[in-house]
């Protein structure tokens, strides 16, 4: 074999490998996410962590799993908004799902979040650590508040029944479109409100007094998906790896939710 011969083939050779090392190596891209409140603390505590090992840039926007507000997450689907995943309440994924808007077989289970409630900071903090308790926080509050997604679903159409107390918060409870309950309580426009554990940790100005009673607690989980028609499928799917890994469940837990890898 000819010094040349043996040349060509030895570059030809690498250029072969370094081909196929190229088709290997995942693309940095940019992936869109849309979180509803009660993963939302979660994901921007791991943002920075997944832009630093894989290199994708997350564009990040936020919205109610439900209802019809302008961004809430079934309605940001159905104008057709540019979306790679989605990161919402389990049973609203499902329905998503079932319509085709999200890719058959991507669904993760990320966490399941409980229900607590707060007053504003430096007021009363009534013992909701029994429904008896509970009852009498909402009987005695002026106005309450709750949210306009899961748990304030929960709320207004089986709580209040379970309690006993439907009619007699007719008026001075309203459930809150958009806006976190926790906001609404640190500028005194509720004394008393309930949502997701995890929304009402990062509010500033209100105590969490506590969870409901396990006997009316509601488990909420928060999974995500890909978005059918995204481009970006592969880094989406890293994402969700990501998002799942079990050396991430220490995060997720510090945010008030109950991360479902640390339980395999």
């Amino acid at each position: 074999m000819s010094k040349f011969t043996l040349r060509f083939n030895t570059i030809a050779a690498a250029l072969a490998l370094s081909g196929l090392f190229a088709t290997n190596l995942a693309v940095a891209e940019d992936i869109r996410v849309i979180s509803s409140g009660g993963f939302a603390q979660a994901y921007k505590n791991l943002a920075s962590a997944y832009e630093k090992s894989s290199s994708d840039k997350l564009i990040s926007g936020w919205g109610p799993s439900m209802g019809t507000t302008t961004n809430a997450i079934p309605v940001r689907m159905a104008r057709g908004e540019n979306i790679d995943v989605v990161i919402m309440v389990g049973d609203s994924l499902d329905t998503l799902m079932k319509e085709g808007k999200l890719v058959a077989g991507s669904k993760v289970v990320l966490a399941n979040s409980l229900i607590a409630c707060a007053v504003k900071t430096g007021n009363a903090k009534p013992d909701i650590s029994t429904v008896e308790g509970l009852k009498q926080a909402f009987l005695q509050a002026r106005t309450v508040a709750y949210s306009d997604s899961a748990s304030g679903e929960y709320i207004k159409h089986q709580l209040m029944k379970k309690l006993g107390i439907a009619e007699q918060m007719q008026g001075k409870a309203a459930q809150i479109p958009a806006t976190p309950v926790g906001e609404i309580i640190a500028h005194g426009e509720a004394d008393f409100g309930c949502q997701q554990r995890s929304e009402l940790l990062p509010v500033a100005g209100i105590d969490i007094v506590g969870l409901l009673p396990q006997e009316v607690q509601l488990s909420t989980p928060f999974s995500a998906a890909i978005v059918s028609g995204s481009k970006v499928q592969k880094n989406a799917q890293a994402l969700l790896d990501f998002l799942s890994s079990e050396k991430n469940a220490g995060v997720i837990a510090e945010t008030g939710l109950e991360p479902v890898a640390a339980k395999k």
